[in-house]
């Protein structure tokens, strides 16, 4: 999103997490802007008996809890590192000088915030299906059509059971029963557990 030369020359700063480490939790006030280097973070509520709800999976490269730097309001959500998990934090001052002086990198956020919206649009929708089978085929149609969350290379999908079932919603095992017949039908490949989606077409 920010150039890392930028960060580092408006003070940022480099910080790691180990898996399953909390950065920063629903509530807290934002201090920082973070941007993922290497590793993966899960965005995600966690609900009282410990289930999350996944809005999303970070890669390198993208941000992450940037909203409550727009309007001064806590954490909406909790970020977890889903591994060891390298991040670059910039002060929340630094950050908003960075969009004042820097119309393009402005413009980028607004587009990646509209990108977010409109996800969130496209999965409150599919929540209210009652068709899951249908739910998950259009998500992945989405992940092929965005090229999120799938191996450019052998076109593995890149998240597992459990999470696509915090992402819709739903039970593991609806998400496993599901994906079986998914595999029966041809519209994908399971080897050695692992889920690959066929090219779109």
């Amino acid at each position: 999103m920010i150039p890392i030369a930028t960060l580092l020359e408006r003070g940022g700063s480099y910080k790691e997490f180990q898996e399953g480490e909390r950065i920063f939790q629903t509530g807290m006030q934002a201090h920082f802007y973070y941007q993922l280097i290497s590793g993966r973070v899960r965005w995600c509520n966690v609900l009282d008996n410990g289930n999350e709800v996944l809005h999303n999976m970070v890669i390198p490269g993208e941000c992450f809890g940037e909203l409550p730097l727009f309007d001064n309001e806590p954490y909406a959500a909790t970020a977890v590192a889903d591994r060891t998990t390298l991040v670059i934090r910039l002060s929340a001052e630094a950050f908003q000088e960075t969009l004042r002086l820097e119309p393009d990198i402005h413009f980028k956020f607004t587009r990646h915030i509209t990108k977010k919206l409109r996800f969130k649009f496209f999965l409150t929708e599919l929540l209210a299906k009652n068709d899951t089978a249908d739910a998950i085929t259009e998500l992945f149609t989405y992940f092929n059509n965005h090229k999120q969350f799938i191996c450019t290379d052998c076109r593995r999908l890149l998240l597992t059971r459990q999470e696509l079932a915090n992402m819709l919603g739903l039970r593991v095992e609806t998400v496993i029963r599901v994906i079986r017949q998914m595999e029966k039908n041809d519209r994908l490949d399971i080897v050695k557990g692992k889920v690959f989606l066929p090219e779109p077409v």
